[in-house]
């Protein structure tokens, strides 16, 4: 439910910038990607990190959990601080590497400046989160980010527009509002994480041993998830040059498909959590029942999503913008993706059931080798031969549907279960 949240909370964010034009809308989207790219820098640390507490907590070790958790924040913040001053300096030479538009540029480079400064506290929040939910413990980040997403969204609307006094700020406004949506997030954890019934806490203790142990296993993630990054950036390339009116589309048709999604995402944090907890119990039968049971529900969740983006792709897309061109390409997009949510499903339970497990070097192998082979190579071809947009979507869809068969074939040969960490 978290995670269907936070998809909620950036569809009222494109939602309310949508009003500001297609320009406006493409800079927003185009940041998510940039956003991935920084996500890199968390991987190194977030994924290494919950596979670790997540067993310290199974085998009944909170102390240990708790003393990895003050050095992943001081680690977190390091990278934030690093983070934030090349994003800040670079903030429009990002969107004209990746051949946006002149007025895409400008909206896009006033918004990451903002968002730049307040990178430390998105790293912070998402090591908090997810230790938490290593830890076992989910409701409480649902609890907190429901209060943020109201926060966020009553912001946008005050900065955006200029109501209550306040001046309209226009795009510059979404920024300022999701930089206090992540403060708010950062002090309720801490206060959560402070409370003596907490299953983590703060403890000021560095072990040099398990700071390794951590950045062991988080490399091949690290690697993965960077290699992985950079791939999607050269896919979102090949559709920026298709023009802004189907980059537009694009990014609004894949945070409809968020909805979808997220849900995914949320039951892949518990298979991550689950499995590692069950591993560090020494329960190998549970370990691997518990991604079973995860994976299922997951594709539940998000075939359903999908046929009501099968059906009704026009109606979804007209909240965001009433640009024709636009409304068509995102419809194409909900259309084809709607097929392909249950191999989604199955690629994200699945992966991040053998990162929990301490089995980054499959991932990285399988996620790098299938972005680059069946997505990134046939799209630049597509697009040179002179095929339209809807090619582009085509091939990302089977390139979803071969990963999740490969992933399921993986999981079901349960050789990750043994793996060393």
């Amino acid at each position: 439910m978290k995670h269907l949240v936070d998809i909620l909370q950036i569809l009222i964010d494109m939602l309310m910038v949508g009003a500001l034009g297609s320009a406006a809308l493409a800079a927003v989207g185009i940041s998510m990607q940039f956003m991935m790219i920084i996500n890199v820098l968390m991987t190194l640390y977030v994924t290494g990190g919950n596979a670790l507490i997540a067993r310290f907590i199974g085998s009944g070790r909170k102390n240990r959990a708790s003393s990895l958790l003050y050095a992943l924040v001081i680690m977190a913040t390091i990278f934030g601080a690093f983070v934030t001053v090349v994003g800040y300096i670079g903030s429009e030479w990002f969107y004209a590497v990746m051949g946006s538009a002149p007025d895409v540029v400008h909206e896009g480079g006033a918004y990451f400046r903002i968002i730049s400064l307040g990178i430390i506290l998105i790293f912070l929040d998402n090591l908090l989160y997810n230790a938490l939910s290593a830890a076992g413990d989910t409701k409480s980040s649902l609890y907190i980010k429901l209060i943020s997403a109201g926060i966020n969204a009553f912001l946008n609307y005050v900065f955006i527009f200029g109501h209550f006094g306040a001046p309209a700020m226009g795009i510059e406004g979404a920024a300022v509002a999701t930089v206090i949506a992540y403060f708010f997030n950062v002090v309720a954890y801490y206060v959560l994480i402070k409370k003596t019934s907490a299953k983590l806490d703060f403890l000021p203790v560095v072990r040099k041993v398990d700071v390794m142990r951590t950045i062991k296993i988080g490399y091949s993630a690290f690697l993965d998830r960077g290699i992985s990054s950079l791939s999607f950036l050269l896919f979102v390339a090949i559709i920026t040059a298709y023009g802004t009116a189907e980059l537009a589309g694009y990014q609004v048709g894949l945070r409809i498909e968020g909805i979808a999604f997220m849900p995914g995402f949320g039951f892949s944090i518990a298979a991550m959590a689950l499995v590692g907890q069950n591993l560090g119990a020494r329960d190998l039968d549970k370990a691997y029942n518990m991604g079973i049971i995860s994976g299922r529900i997951a594709y539940v969740f998000m075939g359903s999503v999908g046929v009501v983006m099968i059906l009704f792709p026009e109606y979804l897309v007209s909240f965001f913008t009433q640009d024709t061109l636009t409304i068509v390409v995102a419809s194409q997009y909900l259309i084809l993706v709607g097929l392909a949510q249950i191999p989604l499903a199955l690629m994200f339970v699945y992966s991040s059931a053998l990162r929990g497990a301490g089995a980054t070097k499959t991932t990285l192998y399988i996620n790098v080798g299938s972005l680059w082979f069946f997505r990134v190579i046939p799209s630049y071809i597509a697009y040179k031969i002179g095929f339209g947009i809807v090619a582009i979507f085509v091939i990302m869809n089977v390139e979803t549907l071969i990963k999740g068969v490969i992933y399921w074939y993986i999981y079901s040969r349960k050789t990750w279960l043994h793996t060393k960490i």
